[in-house]
């Protein structure tokens, strides 16, 4: 199936240790490449991360970001009663010793090691971001597939019109040989010095063999064909394609370079046209 490579997903989990968010989006890119921005808690599930993403997604310039948002409200934090104890009987002694000083309950709160958040459980926390990137890359994949049927039908429908030019041109041929027969025939007739008959035909034949572009268009048709075939594909075929414009764009520009006759100049030209838009396309195909 097709598959554009310009998405966007994202999700959260809530777990004991806050809530987890997950954002993955991406652009075209010739390769595969992945940026990761992490919570402390999890930078060493990067490998396994980037892993995770490399076995369904094959192109694109992708980022990632997992964060870990703390419980709102501060819920969650833990007292430790024998640190506040401690500053406590510090402060009575220094307010008997010192009578003009006043320690507030709040100060005693922002002494280092009073105030906790629960130490998270890194496995459980890491098992929990796994599942949630699983069900991003889920919606990310849903995305660039939705995205790449668009872009499927835009190059079947361009794919068709080169079939259909090409077809036409075929048509046109026997007729166009004609005229240039006929047109050869009469330059020849008025040479001050005719040539001999077989000399004739064999000097038509030559002429007629460097317009003939039956080998063009049957690889014009071949390449229909083959790119029909691939856009039905169950893979990435962004690479597959882009080589085959390659092909179709050497038979056009051969089919222009033949041409003698406006009518195949034009369809040579109007080749070229489709071809550059479905390349266009195919830039965005994973």
């Amino acid at each position: 199936m097709i598959r554009s490579m310009t998405a966007f997903a994202s999700g959260e989990r809530t777990t004991p240790w806050g809530t987890l968010g997950c954002e993955l989006r991406s652009v075209n890119h010739r390769f595969l490449e992945i940026g990761v921005r992490l919570h402390d808690e999890l930078r060493s599930l990067e490998p396994q991360l980037r892993e995770r993403i490399a076995t369904r997604v094959a192109r694109g310039k992708l980022d990632l970001s997992l964060r870990l948002r703390a419980p709102e409200g501060g819920a969650g934090l833990q007292l430790d009663p024998t640190r506040l104890r401690e500053l406590s009987e510090l402060a009575i002694d220094m307010a008997a010793r010192f009578p003009g000083l006043h320690t507030d309950f709040t100060q005693l709160l922002q002494f280092p090691g009073v105030l906790q958040a629960p130490a998270a459980d890194v496995s459980a926390l890491q098992e929990q971001a796994l599942a949630l990137l699983d069900e991003v890359l889920d919606e990310f994949i849903a995305s660039r597939e939705r995205e790449g049927a668009k872009l499927a039908a835009v190059i079947s429908e361009r794919v068709d019109a080169i079939a259909r030019i090409a077809g036409e041109v075929r048509t046109l041929m026997p007729t166009i040989r004609a005229g240039q027969r006929l047109k050869l025939e009469t330059r020849l007739a008025e040479l001050a010095q005719p040539l001999e008959p077989g000399r004739l035909e064999q000097e038509l034949v030559l002429w007629l063999q460097k317009l003939d572009v039956e080998e063009e268009l049957d690889r014009l048709e071949s390449h229909v064909g083959e790119a029909r075939r691939v856009l039905k594909l169950k893979e990435a075929v962004g690479r597959r394609l882009d080589f085959l414009l390659q092909e179709f764009n050497r038979e056009a520009n051969t089919l222009g370079s033949k041409s003698v006759d406006a009518r195949s100049s034009a369809a040579a030209v109007e080749l070229k046209v489709l071809i550059d838009q479905v390349r266009e396309q195919i830039q965005n195909i994973e």
